[in-house]
């Protein structure tokens, strides 16, 4: 058989055998991708099953939160699969690992990463496990890339989170995290500054860095203290807030981040090319400036610029901006080319995100063909993954896919994000359920379900919310998450997520005149572009180049296999978009994104503060009205205008987290922009129907009637039987 195979081969024309060989090492590469996946799943998912998941439970804090014990909910994962879903990098480099595990805090000796800091930070504190050596919160973990080891962040940092309620503490695998990025990565600024400028600090930070192996001499280390530090102080300075049309900070506080604003600029900072740079400092006014540069100030900007323009590396950018410019040009810099990511969001839970057709709080992410990958790289990008992008001559496989042709130059997209690793998160998520509030019940102790009131409830959901809420069965297989989209005209929620999104746009440096993908066909990337359509092209040359790190046949492999895998496999086809919003159109191609999504509630009760900014703390009080109306009745109740953050106990009356009396917590303010809690005030008041009739407004039995029935989604009456599809019939999409 051997010997024929062969003969046959070579009676086979030349250019034949020559595709034939092609096809055969094609085939080689998938088998080999595939092998090496199944061995890498099997091999994770077999390397850590701590029976408490490496919980331990967090320290008395500002809040007062205490707990004795931590509790998993049945969520359709193991042990295993938690641990593993903590630990599996993504390809996140913020500093390197040893000096993330010697660090100070900038006021005491005490270790930066210690339980009771990262506590204050709300980052969940986990003891040492197999695959967590180093005992780091949930979401931080070591990352290799080419050669060194950083810590870097993964998606559970900001997709897992924690409920208490009295003394036991539930992990929630896929829920909202509590953490205050922000705040954590100014306190860490300031740490590597004191530890930079105090000499005794200085010199107890060398000799433990030293300890660890990696860095031998002093120079190396305090040179790459100063490199880090000032990478981290760049990224906080062109990410600075700012309340829209001033200059004045807008914290965002605990549970939120305006992560779509972060990986905006960070695109920005590694497309820009030199003469960007010079064009956007000449021609941009200065924060206090009105009038137009006299050549004299030109000509002085261009001699500042001569030398640093002469550097190539990109992901080094911003910190030379901070390191050589004056800091009249870095004001102008960030005026120019960044936009201010001044419209923070609660994280979104992750329970059924591979079944939604359209993702993020305004559906601008599609869940069809290969758009998960992208969407996750997209992450990688905001949360420090090293983003070697570089002009190079001619032309390869990876950048022919990314759209920019056989031209006598590409641009090479190498980075440490790592693809393989998100396909395969993506993999496990699906497998990821909602939290019930039975469950919570029987395992932490919460009030049990009133039935008859959540019977009631249930109509009025019919009635008020089933329009745009799909009710999902969380157990079955053929489930789909369909998005409904109102436009924010329509909603009424703060608009500013979703009109930052559209309207920001940004210098397009080194794609630009290549095309990027919409909804109504390609959009050629101009001098300036929409940031959204730049993110998009950037994010699909990103997943288009194998990882740089692996052995040559490895990474063709893994390469071939995400690429057909994500395209065969996601069960998510293209569709058009459900709702009421502005449509796509030539002159407005991005018009659908000035919408906000209608999620399914199931799980609803564990992911307070609620709507997409998380500008109501409880259930029962995003079905009060916003404020105050002629007209209103005298004991009219409205939803607060300032409540406190932080907390994770839970109300299970209210349905939320503790929000008041505990003062040293950050104290959210509806009056900024961007914090606005009017909006969705639905069933609020009375509404005049079409046709003249009124539909009373919900009395206050029926609130907690609601309240009770969307802490009952998920859970199964006492006495019901499990809902199978009939036998013989197919189950029927949700």
């Amino acid at each position: 058989m051997q010997k024929l195979l062969i003969r046959l081969f070579y009676n086979i024309e030349s250019h034949h055998r020559r595709w034939a060989l092609i096809g055969l090492c094609l085939l080689i590469l998938l088998i080999l991708g595939r092998s090496t996946t199944y061995f890498s799943t099997f091999y994770y998912s077999m390397v850590d099953f701590d029976s408490d998941r490496g919980a331990v439970a967090p320290p008395t804090d500002i809040c007062g939160d205490h707990i004795s014990k931590i509790v998993y909910l049945d969520q359709g994962w193991k042990e295993s699969d938690s641990l593993w879903f903590y630990n599996i990098t993504q390809g996140s480099d913020l500093v390197p690992i040893d000096f993330f595990l010697v660090l100070e805090q900038d006021q005491s000796t005490e270790l930066f990463r210690s339980t009771e800091n990262m506590n204050r930070f709300r980052y969940l504190p986990q003891k040492k496990t197999r695959s967590n050596p180093y005992a780091l919160p949930v979401g931080m973990v070591e990352n290799t890339y080419r050669g060194k080891k950083f810590m870097g962040f993964t998606c559970a940092a900001c997709h897992c989170s924690q409920v208490n309620y009295h003394d036991k503490g539930m992990r929630i695998d896929g829920g909202p995290s509590a953490a205050d990025m922000d705040a954590f990565m100014q306190t860490m600024d300031k740490a590597m500054e004191v530890t930079l400028n105090d000499p005794a600090k200085l010199h107890r930070f060398v000799e433990a860095v030293r300890k660890m192996g990696n860095y031998s001499r002093e120079s190396d280390i305090t040179g790459d203290l100063h490199i880090y530090w000032l990478r981290l102080r760049a990224y906080n300075y062109f990410n600075q807030s700012l309340i829209k049309g001033t200059y004045t900070p807008l914290d965002y506080g605990f549970a939120r981040l305006d992560a779509f604003g972060r990986i905006y600029n960070r695109v920005l900072g590694h497309l820009l090319e030199p003469a960007e740079i010079e064009n956007a400092l000449l021609n941009a006014p200065g924060q206090a400036e009105q009038e137009p540069l006299s050549q004299e100030k030109r000509d002085q900007i261009k001699a500042e610029l001569k030398p640093f323009l002469g550097e190539s590396d990109r992901d080094t950018l911003e910190a030379r901006v901070l390191d050589k410019l004056p800091q009249e040009l870095q004001l102008r810099l960030r005026g120019a080319v960044f936009n201010s990511p001044n419209a923070p969001v609660s994280y979104p839970f992750l329970w059924d995100i591979t079944l939604h057709d359209y993702l993020q709080w305004n559906g601008v992410a599609a869940n069809a063909g290969e758009g998960p990958i992208g969407r996750n790289a997209g992450e990688v990008i905001g949360v420090f993954g090293t983003l070697d992008w570089v002009r190079k001559p001619g032309w390869s496989i990876s950048s022919v896919i990314g759209g920019q042709g056989f031209g006598p130059t590409h641009t090479s997209f190498e980075s440490s994000v790592k693809v393989h690793n998100l396909r395969l998160i993506e993999e496990r998520l699906s497998a990821l359920r909602s939290p019930t509030w039975e469950d919570a019940s029987a395992k932490a102790g919460l009030p049990g379900i009133d039935w008859t009131k959540a019977e009631r409830g249930e109509s009025l959901f019919a009635t008020n919310c089933a329009g745009c809420h799909a009710n999902v069965d969380r157990e079955s297989p053929s489930r789909r998450i369909v998005a409904h989209l109102d436009s924010v005209s329509k909603v009424g929620t703060d608009p500013q997520m979703a009109d930052n999104s559209v309207k920001y746009v940004g210098y397009s440096g080194i794609i630009r005149n290549l095309y990027a993908n919409s909804s109504v066909g390609n959009i050629l990337l101009d001098t300036k572009a929409p940031v959204v359509a730049l993110l998009t092209k950037a994010t699909e040359n990103v997943v288009a180049t194998p990882d740089p790190d692996k052995w040559f046949f490895t990474r063709g492999a893994d390469w071939a296999v995400d690429l057909i895998d994500e395209l065969r496999l996601n069960p998510i086809k293209a569709s058009v978009k459900t709702g009421i919003y502005d449509p796509d159109t030539t002159a407005q191609p991005f018009a659908s994104v000035e919408s906000y999504k209608a999620r399914s509630l199931n799980g609803i009760w564990a992911t307070a503060p609620f709507l997409h900014n998380g500008s109501v703390p409880t259930l029962y009080d995003l079905l009060l009205p916003a404020s105050h109306l002629d007209g209103d009745p005298p004991d009219m109740k409205y939803r607060p205008k300032t409540f406190l953050v932080g907390s994770r106990e839970l109300d299970p009356v209210k349905v939320g987290f503790k929000s008041e009396n505990y003062p040293d917590a950050f104290r959210f303010d509806t009056s900024l922009p961007g914090n606005f809690n009017a909006g969705h005030e639905y069933g609020t008041r009375d509404k005049t129907l079409p046709g003249g009739s009124v539909q009373k407004a919900l009395s206050e039995e029926e609130r907690w009637d609601l309240v009770e029935y969307l802490k009952s989604l998920g859970s199964k009456k006492p006495g019901a039987a499990k809902s199978d599809p009939p036998k013989g019939e197919a189950p029927k999409p949700q």
